[in-house]
């Protein structure tokens, strides 16, 4: 019979939700455990490109954010969690420096583009690598802590206990006073169900919010998947690849075959997405070399100092497969991306069962039925960091 592990908090997952909890309950002097499917770093988080938002401009502000998100969502978000989200972005941003996070700067400021959606520039990057820089910090400042980790532990039981949770994480029986699930959402697979392509980690299944529903844990727009509208479609090594909004951000347009503007490129995802499969199912679209359908990037207008800076992973990509973005467009069409809804939390992260929280992905009503792009890292830290905080008191209650 496995020994029985006692903690204060159990988080499942390692993307930056799970481990902003996991750091976050931790210095709030809790004992914490990770367990995550495949290894610490593997993890959809690590894969977001475009940035995190935060309204560090002069002509910005919490609520002008908060307004942003809410219109994005088609006034279906959350408005607690929203003001939540946006009032403690720019806490979040200085919380990531500290951890070592070392944002693009210019001009003496933060280099802030405008995303989707957006009405203001907001969007602070890492070049076009943030979801990394923000896991490998947040990660370090885990494994410099006092928590244990369990990589390879994927959850397969978990039931209510005398004193907290009950959770089966592979070979390891562990005991918990709050649990935090943060195991993102199950694009990889609708994607395989559907023959389509994802920009997910393999690993982004759903098994865990399955488990949250059979306990009873209420949740909300679980319908309202979403696409990333610029997914890479072709050459075949850039299939499925999110090619960041920042070349949208930073001039880059949507063509059809013609030659001809369509849609508004920096409209929000769902509207984006739309319009490019509309445009080809009016025959309007192109063509890849292996047949699939696809509109064009205009990532020629890009200046070459504003990708050089922004977008040098991008570049590194296509020109290692012979494709010059800044001298030619590219074939791109929306891919699957993002669950939208998920497990109903209140603004401490806790859903509808006692001393059960969820954080990033996993967790429905902050984005609605349709996300911004760069709030999906800052939800994963602020709540995350409610999450950890939240469930490290819960038990010691």
């Amino acid at each position: 019979m496995a020994e029985r592990l006692l903690f204060d908090v159990l988080v499942i997952g390692s993307g930056a939700s799970g481990l902003a909890a996991a750091v976050s309950a931790d210095r709030a002097g809790a004992r914490v455990a990770v367990a995550t499917k495949g290894s610490l770093q593997s993890c959809n988080s690590a894969k977001a490109q475009g940035g995190i938002q935060a309204s560090f401009g002069d002509d910005d502000s919490p609520e002008q954010h908060a307004e942003d998100v809410w219109k994005s969502s088609h006034e279906t978000a959350d408005r607690a969690l929203v003001e939540v989200l946006t009032g403690e972005a720019k806490g979040a941003v200085h919380w990531l420096e500290e951890l070592g996070v070392e944002f693009t700067r210019e001009n003496g400021g933060y280099r802030l583009a405008r995303c989707g959606g957006a009405t203001r520039k907001r969007l602070l990057q890492v070049g076009d690598r943030t979801g990394h820089a923000i896991t490998t910090g947040l990660r370090e400042a885990w494994e410099s802590g006092a928590g244990i980790s369990f990589p390879k532990s994927p959850l397969t039981s978990l039931e209510p206990a005398e004193n907290g949770w009950r959770a089966r994480c592979g070979e390891h029986d562990i005991d918990a006073g709050a649990v935090v699930l943060a195991a993102g959402g199950r694009c990889y697979r609708e994607a395989e169900e559907r023959g389509e392509l994802s920009t997910n980690h393999p690993g982004a299944t759903g098994e865990v919010t399955r488990i949250a529903l059979d306990l009873g844990a209420e949740a909300r727009d679980l319908d309202a998947l979403q696409y990333h509208p610029n997914g890479g479609a072709w050459p075949p090594n850039m299939q499925g690849y999110s090619i960041p909004e920042t070349t949208r951000a930073y001039g880059a347009v949507l063509l059809n075959k013609g030659g001809e503007e369509f849609t508004d490129s920096l409209g929000p995802r769902d509207a984006v997405s739309q319009a490019i499969f509309d445009e080809v199912e009016r025959g309007n679209g192109v063509e890849t070399p292996d047949g699939r359908p696809a509109v064009l990037l205009d990532t020629t207008r890009i200046p070459e100092a504003d990708a050089e800076v922004s977008l040098p992973y991008m570049l590194r990509r296509y020109r290692s497969a012979g494709i010059d973005p800044l001298a030619e467009p590219i074939y791109t069409y929306p891919v699957l991306h993002y669950q939208n809804g998920g497990l109903v939390i209140d603004t401490d992260a806790e859903t509808t069962l006692e001393g059960m929280f969820a954080c990033g992905e996993i967790a429905g009503g902050t984005h609605g039925r349709n996300r911004m792009m760069g709030n999906s890292l800052l939800e994963c830290c602020v709540f995350g960091r409610r999450a950890g905080a939240a469930a490290a008191e819960k038990a010691r209650s």
